[in-house]
């Protein structure tokens, strides 16, 4: 699994690709931060770091599946998913190597943005005048959000040869998880929206990123994975079928 994730890390950042998606997931997320007036925390007057936690999302939501397109896809397209599969590495292994490519270099994408926090943390009055709890919290919301999207993206890129397939079915596939259960919510009222909200990802996502790290919602995220991958095991194996 260790030498799959190398070669496919590898090749991400031998390609435009990583270097694309990260550079437009920082301009974007600099731009609502700083620039853009109505989401600006130099305009906002509170020393928060909420504008990137809630545009974040939706930024990944179209990246992430940018960067798992091909996983699976272009082997596939180029016929050489044959090749790989009769080596003496197991479905889980090959899953495992590439999942774990994918989210790293999403993750890699985070980092720069601890900056924003520094900046927001010393700009404060007083300065660390910042609820840094809910930055931890909000910062581990959105690394297990990245998991669940790039779960979603290897499970897409696995069904479809066809990258551009792979990526929308993604894209549709992770708002609906994010954003589907959210809005059938609304259409109700009382016991039965919060049921139904709690069955996407938002409100647990609202809950972590208030600091209160639970384990369900913890248990929440990781069986979303688990589901993701080994549907993607399933169609590997359907080979054989």
């Amino acid at each position: 699994m260790l030498a799959i994730l190398r070669k496919e890390f590898n090749s991400f950042l031998n390609s435009p690709v990583a270097y694309v998606v990260i550079g437009v997931f920082l301009v974007a997320t600099g731009l609502f931060v700083w620039v853009i007036p109505d989401s600006s925390v130099l305009d906002y007057g509170y020393a928060d770091l909420q504008t990137l936690f809630s545009m974040a999302p939706w930024i990944f939501l179209f990246l992430i599946p940018a960067l798992t397109m091909r996983t699976f896809a272009e082997e596939k397209k180029a016929g050489t998913i044959e090749l790989l599969l009769t080596r003496p590495l197991t479905d889980g292994q090959i899953i495992g190597g590439k999942y774990l490519a994918c989210l790293l270099l999403a993750l890699l994408a985070l980092v720069p943005t601890l900056l924003y926090y520094y900046s927001v943390y010393q700009l404060g009055a007083p300065v660390g005048n910042i609820d840094s709890a809910a930055t931890v919290g909000s910062y581990l919301g959105l690394a297990l959000l990245a998991a669940v999207f790039a779960a979603i993206g290897i499970f897409a890129s696995a069904i479809t040869r066809d990258q551009i397939i792979a990526f929308l079915v993604a894209v549709v596939g992770c708002f609906l998880v994010y954003s589907g259960f959210d809005s059938l919510a609304s259409v109700f009222d009382g016991a039965p929206a919060y049921y139904i909200g709690q069955l996407g990802i938002a409100a647990h996502y609202r809950d972590i990123s208030k600091g209160l790290i639970d384990s369900r919602d913890l248990t929440y995220f990781l069986s979303l994975v688990a589901a993701m991958l080994l549907g993607t095991k399933l169609v590997l194996q359907s080979r054989n079928w």
